[in-house]
């Protein structure tokens, strides 16, 4: 374990890190479970390739996901605060989850057992690697010396400047997740629709436009993306897709020829966010001046 100044940044499955970012970090992960054609499986299961998860949802299979409860969450903390770490939990949206209110019960609980030590759960309201790249900023931040309270503080000021752009390949996805009405995706898959969205201050998905065509709408990600930068110079911008990494690529080329931007981290969005917004969802995360 690397000099961390006593505490561990931690976070859930739902940041969408990839498995090589987590280990080269030390990073701490809760899983959270879904079930696919009534078997279920953690976040991180091995058995279930992302592309094969993606190839049965192509092929109508439903998945369904379970949040982390009290207990998981009181089991997550309880080994690294045995070892005599503080930590600081970024945890998945509040807007999307109850999760975040389930790590807060098992902090509360766990304190009683542990009152010198400090468990700071941080409400991120993002979601993917939007998440993760609060994680990335947050360990950046451990690398450079600052403390525990430093760490937070800046969260907590900065977290509404994570953008999240994202759109999907099939309507139906959103529409089984409640997201839109089925007149809106029979319409939207016959006229060829593609939304596009965000997540709000709220850390909820909202849609932010409707654009016509798969390319057009990967290309409006990187428009959006230009439109809420403001002054926010970004030395990485992350991306995420659902077993569309041609599609990702495109944008990741996109960024780099509009705004000079060499550093990329690209990821799988994980079955817990894929079962909600389907495969050939591609997603974009940066920090700027309007969300």
């Amino acid at each position: 374990m690397p000099d961390t100044k006593g505490y561990l940044i931690t976070t859930d499955n739902n940041a969408d890190l990839p498995g090589w970012y987590i280990e080269e970090n030390h990073l701490g992960v809760t899983y959270f479970t879904y079930a696919l054609d009534d078997i279920s499986y953690r976040g991180d299961d091995p058995t279930m390739g992302i592309h094969d998860f993606y190839d049965k949802m192509r092929s109508g299979s439903l998945a369904k996901t379970q949040q982390i409860n009290p207990d998981q969450a009181m089991d997550f903390f309880r080994k690294y605060v045995k070892e005599g770490y503080d930590l600081v939990h970024i945890c998945f949206s509040s807007g999307l989850s109850g999760t975040f209110n389930n790590m807060c019960i098992a902090r509360d609980d766990l304190l009683e057992e542990f009152p010198d030590r400090r468990i700071v759960v941080v409400d991120s309201l993002c979601a993917s690697m939007g998440q993760g790249l609060l994680v990335h900023k947050a360990l950046q931040l451990q690398k450079e010396g600052k403390s525990l309270d430093e760490v937070v503080a800046w969260l907590e000021e900065n977290k509404l400047h994570l953008c999240h752009n994202f759109t999907v390949e099939d309507l139906k996805y959103l529409h089984r997740g409640g997201r839109i009405s089925k007149t809106t995706a029979v319409v939207g898959t016959v006229l060829g629709i593609k939304p596009v969205l965000h997540v709000d201050n709220a850390g909820k998905l909202v849609a932010e436009g409707k654009i016509r065509g798969r390319k057009q709408s990967l290309i409006a990600l990187v428009d959006n993306m230009e439109k809420k930068l403001g002054n926010y110079q970004n030395d990485v911008v992350f991306i995420s897709h659902g077993d569309s990494e041609e599609d990702a690529l495109f944008v990741k080329e996109l960024v780099k020829k509009r705004f000079g931007i060499n550093e990329f981290i690209l990821g799988n969005i994980s079955p817990i966010i894929g079962a909600h917004s389907g495969p050939g969802t591609v997603a974009l995360f940066f920090m700027g001046e309007i969300r």
